[in-house]
């Protein structure tokens, strides 16, 4: 077992402590405004600790032992996305909450991690050979598509959006054809097009049939990015404030607990989604550079890791982590700087949020367990796999 952490990533480990460290500081001076919120970075520490244990434990299994049950692990994470359906909380317009005893969970962040596994897995019984249409990027599309269909019906645009990047992400790593990527690109920006002309055009009716079936959550987050001179003001204020309180950052900021919006309370959020306002408008353009350059280092690490792997399932976990963080931050940052829309994603290890951090750590321990499993070479492949590898080995 000693051996095993010897062999972890300091690198990774020491920025996902000053990572803490950040989050700690933003989640304290944010909370001090907000009723009920002030203890929060409390809870941020207590709640990394239990991530530093999922990371541990996470370390020392084999990540092929997640691959072989990734069909269970798959059917068992859409199961509880739908208990949502029916004993699901609502929180902030979105019923995407379970509680269990006295501690709620949010199901769709739990399967982002299934979703990576599942989709690991189906691409490794391909054994890097090119992934046919029919036989291979259908099937995988629908394996995301179900749940991404549960999640939007559940008013949570942020994450089902995150499913869509994680499958992007993997199927280039997965040897996809360039005929098919080129098809999926063209389809995409004719449904993204096509969409925002239908939003732009038919507006009114749309806001009013989604407030109708109670869902207007989608239309009130969209329309301050898509319809800025006709957005609801509720969702405009809270856009057009951030900018402001990132504006007045200047380049050093206004000084740890001297953010004057934190402090009024006009960006809504600033101990959650919106924790980003808060280091931006604290620390400046350095403190966010800072906090962009500790991402880039871990992805890079992330990235070396996957090189390094010589079992070939790790790569494919390793892409969709990486995906998934990268969507993340690049949607939480861009939606408070105007150019994405605000669907309240979390910005990943600093952001008030336990379901969150501990998909995150448990993402983290998966890859640390790549880094120090992915060096031996697992003969034990499931069925459909084994039974390629050795029809090619007697050819």
């Amino acid at each position: 077992m000693l051996q095993k952490f010897k062999r972890i990533d300091g690198p990774i480990i020491t920025i996902l402590l000053l990572l803490m460290g950040i989050s700690v500081v933003a989640v304290y001076s944010a909370g001090r405004y907000w009723a009920g919120h002030q203890n929060d970075y409390i809870s941020i520490i207590v709640n990394y600790a239990i991530g530093f244990v999922a990371l541990a434990g996470m370390t020392l299994l084999d990540f092929r032992i997640f691959i072989k049950y990734a069909r269970y692990i798959y059917l068992g994470g859409l199961l509880v996305l739908l208990l949502v359906f029916f004993f699901g909380e609502n929180l902030n317009n979105a019923q995407g909450w379970l509680r269990i005893g006295g501690i709620s969970i949010q199901p769709a962040e739990l399967f982002k991690l299934a979703l990576i596994i599942s989709l690991a897995y189906m691409l490794m019984i391909r054994r890097q050979s090119e992934l046919r249409f029919v036989r291979d990027v259908l099937p995988i599309g629908l394996v995301t598509f179900v749940p991404f269909a549960v999640v939007m019906a559940q008013n949570d645009l942020g994450n089902a959006l995150a499913y869509l990047v994680i499958l992007i992400g993997m199927l280039w790593i997965g040897n996809v054809k360039a005929s098919h990527a080129l098809i999926g690109l063209i389809i995409f920006t004719v449904a993204v097009v096509g969409g925002i002309k239908a939003y732009t055009t038919f507006h009114e009716e749309i806001y009013t049939f989604m407030k109708d079936i109670g869902r207007q959550h989608w239309t009130d987050r969209l329309d301050p990015w898509l319809m800025p001179d006709e957005a609801s003001a509720a969702a405009k204020w809270h856009t057009e404030n951030a900018k402001l309180a990132i504006a007045s950052g200047g380049m050093t900021g206004e000084g740890f607990l001297k953010g004057s919006s934190v402090q009024s309370g006009r960006v809504p959020y600033t101990y959650s989604d919106s924790i980003f306002v808060v280091i931006a408008e604290e620390f400046g353009f350095v403190g966010s550079s800072v906090l962009l350059l500790l991402y880039f280092i871990l992805i890079h690490r992330m990235i070396l890791i996957a090189l390094e792997c010589r079992d070939k399932t790790g790569p494919y976990i390793v892409v969709g982590v990486v995906s998934m963080l990268l969507y993340q931050i690049f949607e939480n940052i861009g939606a408070f700087i105007g150019i994405m829309p605000l669907t309240g994603i979390t910005l990943p290890f600093i952001s008030y949020g336990g379901t969150s951090l501990l998909i995150n750590m448990a993402s983290m321990g998966l890859i640390m367990s790549i880094r120090v499993h992915g060096q031996e070479i697992d003969d034990d492949l499931p069925d459909p796999a084994r039974s390629r590898t050795i029809k090619q080995a007697q050819l």
